[in-house]
């Protein structure tokens, strides 16, 4: 092998290296804060958390596998939602989805 063919080699291989690596580790973890204004029994914030956990799924996300989900339901108590929002921010999530309903006048 000449000198040149073997350089040319050698710098191929160290600029695949690092893509390489990288797709052996895998997908990194995702974290998705999620604060519900909502009881965790509610029937209206089960519907939504269950429609967005569902496009979660069908946009290829998998609890466990690439996400994790930190979901906080409030129950209408404001006191509450700042302590969780709080909470939410400290385990420093990738996004937090807020679904506050508010009432109608």
């Amino acid at each position: 092998m000449k000198r040149r063919e073997f350089i040319t080699l050698l710098g191929g291989a160290a600029a695949a290296w690092p893509l390489a690596a990288r797709a052996q580790q895998g997908e990194r973890m995702r974290r998705i804060g999620v604060l519900h204004n909502f009881a965790a029994d509610d029937p209206l914030g089960q519907a939504r958390n269950g429609v967005f956990l569902q496009g979660l799924q069908q946009a290829g996300w998998t609890i466990g596998r690439n996400v994790q989900i930190e979901t906080r339901w409030a129950a209408g108590d404001a006191d509450r939602l700042r302590t969780y929002a709080a909470e939410s921010m400290a385990l420093a999530p990738d996004v937090i989805l807020s679904a506050i309903k508010r009432k109608m006048h």
